[in-house]
């Protein structure tokens, strides 16, 4: 990832999965400025594994499809490129394993741990950084002065999730 300079506005990216019984995985993307105001949303095409797959993969089916499959994709997709992506579950730090942006997730309000070389304060919010990305953590921690602190990090989360329940209605629709 590239430092940000005084003229480059700082972009975040949230990236989220919703799972539907039906259909299976979809996954969004938003890209917002600094203040949270949306540059770009992609979405992925509901994924649903096959039997086969689940048994061969087994407890690492999930991981893989949010990251690999999933995670990936979009960010291939996405042509405004954020320095950081926020995701809500640790379970997509590997991402930052497929892609060249630094990857965080956002710590639940009642966590007590202390990560102190691996996390750091953005917005209201605590982020969590993937063992082993410390320059990832130093990089951002350098640009996080831009980000204003009463910004909060997990409501861009509830726009994707809506976004992506209208985005399975019309497709229902559509194929209805």
């Amino acid at each position: 990832m590239s430092s940000t300079t005084a003229q480059e506005q700082f972009r975040l990216g949230f990236l989220t999965a919703v799972e539907d019984a039906d259909r299976g995985m979809v996954g969004g993307l938003l890209v917002t400025n600094k203040f949270g105001r949306p540059l770009e949303f992609q979405c992925t095409t509901p994924v649903k594994p096959n039997r086969t797959q689940q048994i061969l993969y087994g407890h690492t089916l999930r991981p893989y499809l949010l990251s690999e499959v999933v995670g990936r994709t979009l960010v291939e997709k996405i042509s405004v490129q954020p320095h950081l992506i926020l995701v809500e579950s640790e379970e997509l730090l590997s991402l930052r394993e497929f892609i060249s942006i630094p990857v965080a997730s956002l710590e639940p309000a009642d966590s007590a741990a202390d990560h102190a070389s691996l996390a750091l304060k953005l917005g209201k919010q605590r982020l969590r950084f993937a063992p082993g990305t410390e320059s990832d953590c130093d990089s951002i921690r350098k640009a996080s002065g831009q980000v204003p602190e009463t910004a909060d990090l997990l409501e861009p989360f509830d726009r994707i999730r809506e976004a992506l329940a209208e985005t399975l209605k019309v497709a229902v629709a559509r194929s209805a």
